[in-house]
């Protein structure tokens, strides 16, 4: 098989139609399912089988986790947004990753620098300090490259979910914590949560068929807290309410929502349209996406391909904002509908507590659910 440097290649409509029609995007939707599936009814706490290659993947999140503790966050308390110590980190990363999969069993050597490409861009953008869904579906391209050249198999499917991706959010809350990443392309107070969207794909697939627990659960905090350590939906729930007091209707309008769903069967298909939509189907965050040998890119390449910086979170969609000025811009105000810069959570909550001890974010323009 020949290798080739992932590039970005989707800069306009059609050209996302066309992914969107595409094997790559299929494969994409059809793993997303196979792991769905293979964790209905399984706990965080459960025993799971752990390959050479799942233990080998642990270590290196661990190894990324200790990078992180070794660049503490430079002073910067003027700032609600990310922290300048983000990109020595990813600097760190970046240089680490061909060394890190030499470690994973089985893996070809000229796969690496591909791979690398994935695995650097799934901890957030070097150039904007931020972190959103496009990021956390590089790691998953990673994953579904790794099993394409056998270092993991579909016996490890369990594995990848329950203990893989869950260490992976783990490391993943403490880069955003300790950097004070900002929320890429967030859809603010509106959106389903400001950095991710898988855990609740894969933590409602946990949930399906539960005996006792319902969607309405999340609002009962002994159930959240006790179940947090089986569940990846509940424990993400806890996190949101960890670091944003206050009711759950007001700065989580989505999940609360959703809360009203009867079944968990009805939250997980319901999350997979979503991601279907909000993720896969939007340009500002499918612009960046990076096709290479192992997920390729088939469609219509556009005339000319200019360089376009990783900043433009805008590019090929049509909005209307106000106009905000200069250097002005991010004191603003913190909605947001597409990538302009919001303050991190941490950072919000903060600013928040120092004004008015007790209030969080509130806004409008509440979209509805697509949970039939």
């Amino acid at each position: 098989m020949s290798f080739h440097t992932p590039r970005k290649v989707i800069l306009i409509k059609e050209q996302l139609e066309a992914f969107q029609a595409s094997k790559t995007h299929k494969d994409i939707v059809a793993y997303i399912e196979t792991l769905n599936d293979a964790v209905v009814g399984v706990k965080l706490s459960d025993p799971c089988d752990e390959s050479l290659s799942v233990k080998a993947i642990l270590n290196v999140l661990d190894e990324i986790e200790g990078i992180a503790k070794g660049i503490p966050p430079v002073d910067n308390k003027a700032s609600r947004f990310g922290n300048p110590a983000f990109r020595t980190f990813y600097d760190k990363v970046s240089e680490a990753a061909p060394t890190l999969h030499t470690s994973l069993p089985g893996l070809p050597s000229e796969a690496i620098p591909e791979l690398s490409v994935y695995f650097s861009e799934a901890w957030g953008n070097r150039t904007r300090i931020d972190y959103g869904s496009g990021m956390e579906l590089n790691f998953l391209c990673w994953i579904i490259c790794l099993e394409r050249l056998g270092v993991v198999s579909e016996t490890d499917h369990v594995a990848l979910v329950v203990r893989v991706f869950w260490r992976y959010i783990q490391v993943m809350r403490f880069l955003q914590s300790t950097y004070w990443l900002e929320p890429a392309g967030s859809h603010g107070v509106w959106g389903l949560d400001d950095y991710h969207f898988l855990p609740f794909l894969l933590g409602s697939a946990q949930l399906k068929g539960h005996k006792y627990l319902r969607p309405k659960s999340i609002h009962d905090e002994e159930i959240v807290d006790e179940y947090s350590k089986d569940y990846m939906y509940l424990a993400c729930i806890k996190f949101i309410n960890s670091v944003k007091t206050a009711s759950l209707r007001w700065h989580s309008p989505m999940l609360d929502d959703i809360s009203a769903v009867k079944t968990w069967d009805k939250v997980n298909a319901g999350m997979l349209k979503m991601y279907l939509a909000e993720v896969l189907g939007k340009l500002p965050v499918m612009q960046h996406f990076l096709f290479g040998s192992m997920l390729p890119w088939d469609g219509p390449l556009p005339p000319t391909v200019s360089e376009h910086g990783d900043d433009d979170a805008h590019r090929g969609h049509a909005h209307a904002h106000p106009d905000l000025g200069g250097a002005g811009q991010r004191e603003v105000g913190w909605g947001d509908c597409c990538g302009i810069p919001v303050p991190s959570m941490f950072g919000a909550a903060q600013a928040e507590r120092d004004k008015r001890p007790g209030a969080m974010l509130a806004g409008p323009g509440i979209r509805p659910v697509p949970f039939d």
